[in-house]
């Protein structure tokens, strides 16, 4: 079972979760959509390199990483949550430079689960939807409506788990 990325439920509206994240560190790839994916996932099956420790002389060497969920995806950019060890010190630097590596401060996030295959019109319904409800109860975003899908590509469709989201301004 994939591991995922932890959070508070501080608020439930109607069918919107209001979630505290703490920090979080990410792989991200801009500029390539949904096909950066594949560079991420060449990142975790060992396209990095760990010094395993300060002396010159010592190895360096490649490091698997657990896949996490959710994937996270906005606009042309894709990125991977990494496990919770890993902070922006002993994160493994990417060997491509593509691959960004940053951490994401702790943060209120709104988001909106669903089923099935990720649309362009999904995403789309989902979207208005989440914003209404966050109109609704007078809570201010903050940035983009961002996608997470929790599902492996082999999960059939109508098991898929997906969620749109945003981070908000809540207190």
């Amino acid at each position: 079972m994939v591991k995922e990325a932890k959070y508070h439920i501080i608020k439930k509206l109607d069918n919107v979760e209001i979630r505290l994240y703490a920090n979080l560190i990410l792989a991200e790839v801009a500029g390539y959509g949904d096909g950066g994916f594949n560079i991420l996932f060449n990142y975790i099956s060992g396209n990095n390199t760990t010094q395993t420790n300060l002396e010159m002389t010592s190895p360096v060497i490649s490091q698997n990483i657990e896949m996490t969920a959710p994937v996270l995806s906005e606009k042309d950019a894709i990125a991977f949550v990494m496990p919770e060890e890993y902070t922006l010190e002993n994160t493994p630097k990417p060997n491509d430079e593509r691959v960004k590596i940053q951490q994401i401060p702790e943060r209120y996030v709104a988001a909106l689960r669903f089923t099935g295959r990720w649309t362009t019109s999904n995403f789309t319904k989902k979207s208005k939807q989440l914003l209404k409800e966050l109109q609704i109860s007078n809570i201010k975003t903050k940035g983009n409506i961002f996608t997470m899908r929790y599902s492996g590509p082999f999960t059939p469709w109508f098991l898929r788990r997906n969620e749109v989201a945003t981070e908000i301004d809540f207190k």
